[in-house]
């Protein structure tokens, strides 16, 4: 059985940062490529960021670029995202998702999801 299990939201200042955590278990974690998703409240799920199955290819949406970065460890089974220079716009629950290989920017081309982790970023 696959499982993503988020860690490391909750309630920061502007500005401020945090890690995300992304462990799995039931695949074979250095084949597949991770993506961090978030939904905003009344918005859809958006792309975040994404790295390839061996961490050397990372795509990031325009919106965090400079202020966030991907990173992975094929040895814990864990995807991390650091989250710096958080602004309120980064409110959202983030996601993080499982794909073969190469990371791709929509929902549909994951195969596996974690519940979610709550980010809240105040002004």
């Amino acid at each position: 059985q696959v499982q993503l299990v988020e860690s490391g939201g909750g309630l920061v200042q502007a500005g401020d940062s945090l890690r995300l955590s992304c462990a799995t278990s039931g695949l074979t974690f250095s084949t597949y490529a991770m993506g961090w998703f978030r939904q905003a409240p009344g918005k859809e799920r958006e792309f975040v960021v994404g790295i390839s199955w061996s961490g050397g290819r990372t795509d990031l949406t325009n919106s965090v670029k400079g202020r966030f970065t991907i990173s992975r460890d094929n040895a814990k089974n864990t995807v991390y995202l650091q989250m710096n220079s958080l602004k309120p716009e980064d409110t959202a629950v983030y996601y993080c998702a499982a794909r073969k290989y190469f990371t791709q920017r929509g929902e549909d081309d994951y195969d596996y999801w974690g519940l979610g982790t709550q980010v809240t970023v105040s002004s």
